[in-house]
């Protein structure tokens, strides 16, 4: 018995194969290396090469290693080349799902966690933002998650299997003992781009809007460490396990910071006053995205152990640091 974890060579799912493993899973990762490091991923889980579109092969690894649980972390995420290639997130984000729920299916899989994100509720009208509000996605990344949702939601009715979707925030920080982090040179996470400013390894950062709705004129976000992000996946893991019902949550904190105040975090915590410019809006990024939180930890009982943003940027630029003096990106 085993656990799949798609895309568990890239940022998010390398934490979550971290966590498996420290507690002693099996853990099968299957990720294409397209944005993910094969050396994000221990010795001690089996690495398969492949594309989870390539149903026979996602139904061989079920089968021969006895697949029991799917985390499905396997996606593009970033929102302005959603709106400039929305043929290709649907393909990889909604067929490509698509493909894998039938081979879960196919191969009597009956518990999947699914990557979803704070993109599906578009602009909403509240602040934090519950669960049950209205589902309007601006940008295409926003809607091929939603889709994935629904199809998830309808597969598990028709064929008798349990889902939790968590609905991610942003994204931040790098593991504590310094074993994974964000290492794409070309993410866009707002945090990765100011430690790489600071570092100087970009000339300034691009700061992209000043005149939204908000107290300083920028963005708005919910930053969640990439641990506590990951250790949600371990709670849902354990409720599905115990055969709880599916479940649809957000994790976040519920409480945001705006652009501005984080690049002075960051520029507090490094000590490097790099410069900032400052563009327009990009298409398809909504004034502020925030959770509510509440019922994550009332259904899983999780409970966040690094909701501090000042340590959140510190444990970044350790990694990236880190990624700057072993140049390890180069080992892709």
């Amino acid at each position: 018995m085993a656990i799949l974890v798609s895309g568990g060579a890239g940022y998010i799912g390398s934490h979550m194969v971290l966590e498996l493993l420290d507690r002693g899973e099996s853990v099968v990762v299957l990720d294409n290396l397209s944005t993910g490091f094969w050396w994000a991923v221990p010795k001690e889980a089996v690495l398969i090469q492949g594309d989870i579109g390539d149903q026979a092969l996602v139904e061989r690894i079920i089968a021969e290693h006895a697949i029991t649980e799917i985390a499905h972390f396997a996606a593009r995420i970033v929102v302005p080349e959603s709106v400039a290639d929305p043929l290709g997130y649907y393909l990889n984000n909604t067929v490509k799902t698509r493909s894998l729920l039938e081979s879960a299916v196919r191969g009597g899989v009956k518990r999947i966690i699914f990557s979803s994100t704070a993109a599906v509720y578009g602009e909403p009208a509240v602040s934090p933002v519950p669960e049950e509000i209205a589902l309007e996605p601006i940008n295409p990344y926003g809607r091929s998650k939603l889709m994935s949702e629904w199809m998830l939601s309808d597969v598990a009715r028709a064929h008798g299997l349990n889902f939790v979707v968590l609905r991610y925030f942003n994204v931040a920080g790098a593991d504590p003992k310094g074993r994974s982090g964000q290492s794409s040179p070309h993410a866009t996470h707002l945090i990765k781009v100011a430690g790489q400013a600071a570092l100087g390894q970009r000339a300034a950062l691009e700061v992209f809007g000043t005149d939204y709705p908000t107290p300083d004129g920028t963005g708005i976000r919910d930053y969640i460490h990439v641990t506590d992000l990951a250790r949600a996946h371990l709670a849902a893991l354990d409720h599905l396990r115990a055969d709880g019902a599916s479940l649809t949550l957000n994790c976040g904190y519920g409480r945001g910071y705006s652009v501005n105040e984080v690049v002075a975090m960051v520029k507090k915590v490094s000590g490097v006053d790099f410069p900032v410019v400052y563009s327009g809006r990009r298409a398809g990024d909504p004034a502020a995205l925030v959770a509510r939180a509440d019922r994550i930890r009332a259904e899983l009982a999780w409970q966040p152990q690094h909701d501090d943003l000042e340590q959140i940027v510190q444990q970044a630029l350790d990694w990236e640091d880190k990624l700057k003096s072993r140049d390890i990106r180069l080992a892709s």
